[in-house]
């Protein structure tokens, strides 16, 4: 059905991705555009650019959008800006890409709309007890937390002190790439970030997302964690799915089967 085909959009740091999704199956319908994010990644720029990505896969105006955003988002307000302009922060997403494409838009945290496609139609489908967290691996560290099958929203938990630094600036992605370092070096710095994970939230299952997701063979090998840990089979699509997802359940839409 028409109506259970959503865009979702995931903006990041470095790239604004999109596609439209079929929400029974969790795939995408369409190709995946991705463009880059504009430098400064001022409010302006990037509504002009997920303009040109909208018009790209032709979506229709009458048709809400999910977006998954590299903020704490409250009320589809952004309330911080780690990598991207800080005018983003009390800037309404939601209004500001909402005016721009002619749609109503729903916003999240980037890294909660990747642990939805997961709990929904990846790797953490089934883990409805306990806890499991989802890390995105890329230019920072998010995180997803969900506590018996319910997100706890904008975890944030890139954000902690580890070795005597913001915990994204020592080991993500954009870390690894600025210092130069193998992925098996550069897993020895994640290692240290997963065991404060584990130390303070004991969880059941540890998932992956995220462009770093893809490359773990090349460092799981170096990991000392004893919770279970695996890259979620969405890979980097999972922020576009899960934020089609969160636009499809607050738009009021049917359930999806």
């Amino acid at each position: 059905m028409e109506e259970k085909q959503i865009l979702g959009i995931d903006v990041g740091a470095s790239g604004i991705k999109g596609a439209i999704v079929d929400l029974d199956s969790g795939e995408l319908i369409t190709e995946r555009i991705r463009i880059e994010t504009p430098q400064p990644a001022t409010p302006e720029a990037m509504a002009q650019t997920v303009i040109e990505l909208v018009d790209q896969l032709g979506y229709p105006k009458d048709k809400p959008v999910g977006c998954g955003f590299p903020a704490v988002i409250k009320k589809g307000v952004a309330l911080s800006a780690a990598n991207i302009d800080p005018l983003w922060i009390g800037t309404n997403v939601e209004e500001t890409f909402g005016k721009a494409i002619g749609s109503k838009v729903y916003a999240l945290n980037d890294a909660d709309a990747a642990g939805i496609a997961s709990l929904y139609y990846g790797d953490g489908k089934g883990h409805n007890e306990g806890t499991v967290i989802l890390i995105t691996v890329g230019s920072g560290l998010g995180s997803a937390l969900f506590t018996d099958g319910v997100l706890v929203r904008n975890t944030e938990l890139g954000h902690f002190t580890l070795e005597g630094q913001v915990a994204e600036h020592y080991a993500s992605a954009n870390a690894k790439k600025r210092d130069e370092i193998s992925w098996e070096e550069w897993g020895y710095r994640f290692d240290k970030y997963l065991l404060e994970i584990e130390k303070y939230f004991s969880p059941d299952l540890i998932l992956l997302g995220g462009g770093g997701s893809k490359k773990f063979e090349k460092y799981q090998h170096v990991l000392t964690v004893q919770t279970p840990i695996k890259p979620d089979r969405l890979l980097n699509k999972a922020g576009i799915v899960g934020a089609a997802y969160h636009a499809y359940q607050y738009a009021g839409l049917p359930a999806t089967t």
